[in-house]
């Protein structure tokens, strides 16, 4: 037992030796060295109560609403009791298009505020004839292809007086010229974003001067008791809903978080974020 007790000690001492070596530390220095560097260079976002590198949110974001594609429109009636229709109408109504108006509907997805434009445009007199346009903007294809699905069957394929294109494209770097559109839309988009700052400033870009900027987002509840009872609903039951109607409880649990994360409606300023 002496023995094996003193050649362990002779390997520690020689262990000890080695670290003293220049080359040796040198190697140690460097490794470290590059690894904090990597760690404090790394920038970080949240992803709902989750903090991750910046440079995963898009395939993360992208993933999530890749599985709820086909069920976003259910669910969203389910989550809401149908309520986010009327939300969505009186954000077209304060938008108030009018005929020659070009939209750019930014997360536009399965066209839930493009086919609100059109219709507030059908109900209005175009005695002139006049053409307007709209383009459904998502960084998710398969969002996009339920809107077309969707366009198909509400009949505004190949109407006469609008043009919809559908364009798989990033908020955060938009492929369309400057000035090009009168107005720009995003509804519960923003927030899922990785730099809001770049969104509004591309926004800004694309846009006419006098153009209408519009954003639909949840907000904070300031009453205590609303509060617990939104939060045990968000929580406890949106999930579930989930999981009923989309197979899919981690999207929602998601949703949820990520609407937690959001500014307060009175901190969200352009002139807080550009």
């Amino acid at each position: 037992l002496l023995i094996k007790y003193f050649t362990m000690i002779e390997k520690r001492r020689h262990f000890l030796n080695l670290l003293k070596n220049k080359s040796i530390t040198l190697l140690f220095e460097k490794y470290f060295s590059n690894t904090a560097t990597i760690n404090i260079d790394e920038k970080t976002t949240h992803f709902g109560f989750k903090t991750i590198k910046e440079s995963d949110k898009v395939k993360e974001v992208y993933t999530i609403f890749e599985k709820v594609a086909n069920s976003y429109d259910q669910m969203n009636d389910a989550m809401s009791f149908g309520i986010h229709r009327i939300w969505k109408d009186i954000f077209i109504q304060r938008l108030g298009p009018t005929h020659g108006s070009k939209l750019l509907d930014s997360a536009g997805g399965t066209g839930d505020i493009t086919f609100r434009y059109l219709n507030y445009l059908k109900n209005t007199s175009n005695h002139q004839n006049v053409k307007s346009s709209v383009t459904v903007c998502d960084i998710n294809n398969n969002m996009l292809e339920v809107g077309k699905i969707r366009a198909k069957k509400l009949g505004w394929v190949d109407q006469n007086n609008v043009d919809i294109e559908w364009k798989q494209c990033d908020a955060e770097e938009l492929p369309f010229e400057k000035d090009s559109y009168t107005a720009y839309t995003i509804a519960f988009g923003i927030r899922n974003v990785t730099h809001i700052d770049k969104v509004l400033s591309e926004a800004y870009r694309v846009l006419t001067p006098g153009g209408r900027f519009m954003c639909l987002e949840f907000s904070h509840v300031h009453n205590d008791i609303l509060r617990w009872l939104y939060d045990q609903y968000s929580f406890q039951i949106i999930p579930v809903l989930g999981t009923l109607i989309a197979g899919e409880w981690q999207p929602y649990q998601y949703l949820v978080e990520s609407i937690r994360k959001f500014p307060k409606q009175e901190d969200f300023k352009v002139n807080n974020i550009l």
